[in-house]
């Protein structure tokens, strides 16, 4: 699974940016897309996810705030983030994430990141 993300930038505080992200490769039973974020000095972090039936999980720090989306036809999902603060300053990664039924366990793909940086 190839994930290729674009859309970050610089913006100020309180502004909008979108990020978006394209699926290709052997998507099949691929359950979950979404992204996390990891900003200096911290670990990555979940920002927000949304599974093949539709449901999304945020960030406490981000609801209200980031929406997530998924166009399953296109393999692509994107991550509307508006209002944004200083603290949401990151780089940003695509990621998803398919079940293995050998290993009983979940698979994590990841694409390289995308800088988002909020500054006034």
């Amino acid at each position: 699974v190839q994930l290729q993300a674009c859309g970050g930038g610089s913006v100020q505080p309180g502004g909008s940016l979108r990020l978006s992200c394209v699926a290709s490769g052997r998507l099949f039973g691929i359950n979950s897309m979404g992204w996390y974020r990891q900003a200096p000095g911290k670990q990555r972090e979940l920002v927000a996810t949304l599974t093949n039936g539709g449901s999304s999980t945020y960030a406490d720090s981000v609801k209200g705030r980031f929406t997530v989306s998924r166009d399953n036809a296109k393999n692509t999902v994107d991550l509307q983030m508006n209002n944004l603060k200083p603290e949401d300053t990151a780089v940003y990664y695509c990621n998803s994430r398919r079940w293995n039924m050998a290993t009983m366990e979940y698979i994590y793909y990841w694409g390289e990141g995308t800088l988002v940086t909020v500054s006034s």
